[in-house]
């Protein structure tokens, strides 16, 4: 046990190292064990190896990855649920928290008697959970089945309660982990206002979740895991883009390798039927035949198998970002529709970068397709530079309809009330099916700065109007 380096800190975390023995074919029993030796076979896996990084008091932070990377393992660490091979984990305050579903519960006993039990984990008195019994019970949504065997509940029945728990114990430190996505809609937002509350009056938060948009809604600070170490740490938006980006780049290489093999066995099924079809004398006496057709097939392979080997992996597969892209461009898409020039400007067509609050600003959007029979939705995207979303719209939302695709085609959309308030903006361009599907999306395309000279606090300017004892104010009457 170390100590806090910085007494801001809720959560300190250096250097965490874990890993699992996964064995081949472990036995099950002590005879298995003595006599099949070779059965105790494993290998060391490493979830984590190093990882690094401090939670400040009140701040909600997300961990993201794909399945295995380390991040339930780095949750189940924070709450002692297990240990690490090596490093230190300093936490500060009571901590709470939401690992596995109805974990602690005991399936024969009721609700309420699960709810002393659980709570009596967090560490409260059986007369503070006295106090807070109705509290729980009335959020959990379960009076009427409060008394009955917690075996009979449903898994969202299982989640409501387990969360009712965890939110009424006055944690300092709440651990979630995919619980969220249980349970209906509305518990969801309850949830979520429930959580902001808690955030608000000081808890530190560290939620695990694939649903990225829960991470935005909560948390100021995203930490995505992969291969067990920090692969980049900052504003959610920011982070997520660069992990959507690298999960897009993985699915398209799957799919690659799915069509390369398809053309490799529809090639061998064609050269099987050729074979098939061959005259009986040339099955019978292939001798010279064969010895002609090898020779050449053997240079005729060797330029394929090099170009597949030679084919660039995971981390030389970087798109090279055309020139209407900012260097902070982040591009995803499957390219059948793809933008060849993105510009922002004023409505008497010159590019600009800094509008005033108030002023119309155009999106003119280029684009180019190899398919005709296509329907595209295209949209826009305004982000403040802190992650804030601030604005976005598509053809879909304002007009009900997408546009039919052309050869070459431009499509432009005029913000004629930009209300927006002074600071920094990122704008994000795409074009997707109506079913979602991908075709071109750039983020962070063209950074852009908002000006005024009013003062108003906010992301917004609303129209407004004032009166004074009944009667309006006008500009200027009243001066200091």
């Amino acid at each position: 046990m170390g100590v806090m380096t910085d007494e801001k800190n809720a959560i300190e975390v250096r250097n965490l190292k874990k890993g699992f023995k996964v064995y081949f074919d472990k036995g099950s029993t002590i005879k298995e064990k003595l006599v099949s030796k070779n059965r105790r076979k494993y290998e060391k896996r490493e979830v984590l190896r190093g990882i690094s990084f401090s939670v400040k008091k009140g701040e909600a932070i997300g961990l993201i990855g794909h399945n295995g990377c380390g991040k339930s393992t780095t949750l189940k660490l924070l709450s002692r649920i297990m240990y690490p091979d090596s490093g230190q984990i300093e936490m500060r305050g009571r901590v709470s928290s939401l690992i596995e579903l109805g974990a602690g519960f005991h399936p024969d006993m009721s609700g309420r008697e699960n709810i002393y039990i659980n709570a009596s984990i967090f560490g409260l008195t059986r007369k503070e959970i006295d106090r807070r019994l109705n509290d729980i019970i009335e959020f959990s949504e379960l009076e009427e089945f409060i008394d009955n065997p917690v075996r009979t509940y449903s898994s969202g029945m299982y989640m409501r309660l387990a969360f009712s728990v965890a939110i009424n114990v006055d944690a300092d430190i709440l651990l979630v982990d995919e619980i969220l996505a249980v349970g209906d809609i509305n518990f969801q937002e309850k949830c979520f206002d429930r959580m902001r509350e808690i955030k608000a009056m000081g808890t530190t938060i560290v939620i695990v979740s694939h649903s990225l948009p829960q991470i935005e809604q909560i948390c100021e600070r995203t930490i995505w895991i992969d291969g067990g170490v920090i692969r980049d740490e900052g504003i959610p938006k920011y982070v997520h883009e660069h992990y959507l980006k690298e999960m897009e780049n993985k699915r398209l290489e799957i799919l690659e390798r799915e069509e390369r093999k398809k053309a490799e066995e529809k090639q061998r099924e064609k050269e099987q039927r050729e074979q098939e079809a061959k005259p009986e004398k040339e099955k019978e006496d292939p001798g010279q035949e064969k010895d002609q057709e090898q020779q050449p097939e053997i240079p005729a392979q060797q330029p394929e198998q090099e170009n597949i080997q030679n084919k660039p992996g995971p981390e030389e597969k970087k798109e090279e970002l055309p020139p209407f892209c900012s260097p902070l461009s982040i591009r995803i898409g499957n390219k059948k529709i793809q933008f060849t020039d993105v510009k922002l400007m004023d409505t008497d067509g010159k590019e600009k970068t800094v509008f005033k609050s108030g002023e119309s600003f155009v999106v003119q959007m280029d684009y180019k397709s190899d398919e005709q029979d296509l329907l595209g939705n295209f949209g826009i995207g305004i982000f403040r530079d802190d992650g804030v979303h601030a604005y976005g719209t598509n053809t879909l939302i304002e007009h009900d309809s997408l546009v039919p695709i052309k050869e070459k085609g431009r499509v432009v959309i005029t913000v004629t009330d930009n209300c927006l308030l002074p600071a920094r903006y990122m704008l994000d361009v795409a074009i997707h099916s109506k079913d979602g599907i991908r075709y071109d999306d750039i983020r962070n395309i063209i950074p852009f700065r908002i000006t005024a000279n009013k003062k108003d606090i906010g992301l917004c300017r609303l129209d407004n109007f004032w009166t004074v004892d009944g009667r309006r104010m006008e500009k200027r009457e009243y001066e200091d």
